[in-house]
């Protein structure tokens, strides 16, 4: 049993902590006391505190004792706490994802003798760890991914519900999307190249570019052909970039936009929701096509989204944990995937947990 200490108590931070004190002690931090008092009343032996991540000494006293720290905090908090936690020498995974590049803190974690996975979610995350193990012993000419978390039922205008920081959805749709074509590397603005896809299990849907590859581009490079796209209920975009056309995204309207949008595009208690992902590799010979559905559980009261991205996250805590991996540094999915035995264990912890990834 080892002290597990996280911070960020979300919706996927409360279905975390609450699979990790299945076997570890866990103390969980958050701005939000009564966040924190709602986890701990579904497991009294979860530790709460609140904290204030950008009072760095409080930070830092938090996580003394700790053998593996968590971070889900929003994005634009997320570089500098994990900068935190490896100067205070503790090992980590980070789920915040945030915009600056983490990779910059790899040589201070090989430093402090740190190993840091980053990116440890559905996605980043899961298609990392797919590629980095099909990587070791195939020629892939071609990786893209598709994936989205979708309401069940979706409402206009927006057919859309935000399981994570509506500031880090914004993000998403405001950052230039980067890709791989022909070994070259490739901007356009995110929302571009709106194409429809339909899933057998979650019917016609949209699907437009985004910056998800983050840390691929440079790990794989060797790689030709990148590229990741978001999914939404078709018209999703056309909305969307009418609030960037009308200025709502602009650093004098965002605070109030992403108000507007967090009681918009909040998932209400038990509202079924779902994940979808399609993970496609290729080589010259051969086509690899890995397929996720996730819904809403009612048994555990947990949305598909933080049941995927939060069991990826648990999985890498305990890969950490039963010393699987041994290198230092900062370590997003795909280099963790290509070490003997990591990926297997993440799709086995997955499974056991009823988030199925199927080969097409």
């Amino acid at each position: 049993m080892a002290n597990i200490y996280q911070i960020g108590a979300g919706l996927v931070g409360r279905t975390m902590a609450l699979d990790l004190s299945k076997d570890h002690t866990v103390f969980l931090a958050d701005n939000n006391l009564e966040l924190l008092e709602s986890i701990k009343s579904e497991d009294p032996t979860i530790h709460i505190k609140k904290l204030d991540v950008k009072e760095s000494n409080d930070l830092i006293k938090f996580i003394k004792n700790a053998d593996v720290v968590l971070l889900a905090v929003p994005g634009f908090l997320g570089f500098e706490c994990l900068k935190k936690i490896i100067i205070s020498k503790k090992n980590v995974v980070d789920i915040s994802f945030s915009p600056e590049d983490s990779m910059q803190l790899d040589s201070l974690a090989k430093d402090n003798n740190v190993t840091a996975i980053i990116d440890a979610g559905v996605a980043p995350g899961i298609p990392n760890y797919i590629l980095g193990y099909h990587n070791r012993s195939m020629k892939i000419e071609s990786f893209e991914y598709f994936v989205g978390g979708l309401p069940k039922y979706p409402k206009e205008p927006f057919n859309y519900k935000a399981p994570f920081s509506p500031i880090d959805v914004i993000e998403e749709y405001t950052r230039p999307a980067r890709m791989m074509i022909n070994k070259k590397l490739i901007t356009k603005p995110a929302l571009t190249d709106i194409e429809s896809i339909r899933f057998k299990d979650a019917g016609l849907l949209e699907m437009f570019n985004t910056d998800g590859l983050r840390s691929i581009l440079s790990t794989m490079s060797h790689i030709p052909n990148m590229r990741e796209k978001t999914v939404r209920y078709p018209g999703h975009a056309k909305v969307i970039k009418s609030y960037i056309e009308n200025g709502k995204f602009s650093p004098t309207n965002i605070d109030e936009t992403a108000n507007q949008l967090l009681k918009e595009w909040k998932l209400e208690p038990q509202e079924e929701e779902f994940t979808v992902m399609d993970i496609i590799l290729k080589s010259s010979t051969k086509k690899i096509h890995y397929h996720l559905f996730d819904s809403y559980d009612k048994a555990s009261n947990t949305s598909s989204m933080s049941r995927t991205t939060g069991y990826t996250a648990t999985a890498s805590i305990n890969l950490l944990l039963n010393k699987k991996i041994t290198k230092t540094g900062v370590l997003p999915p795909e280099l963790v995937g290509s070490i003997d035995s990591c990926w297997d264990y993440v799709f086995s912890y997955l499974n056991n947990r009823k988030v199925q990834i199927k080969l097409l």
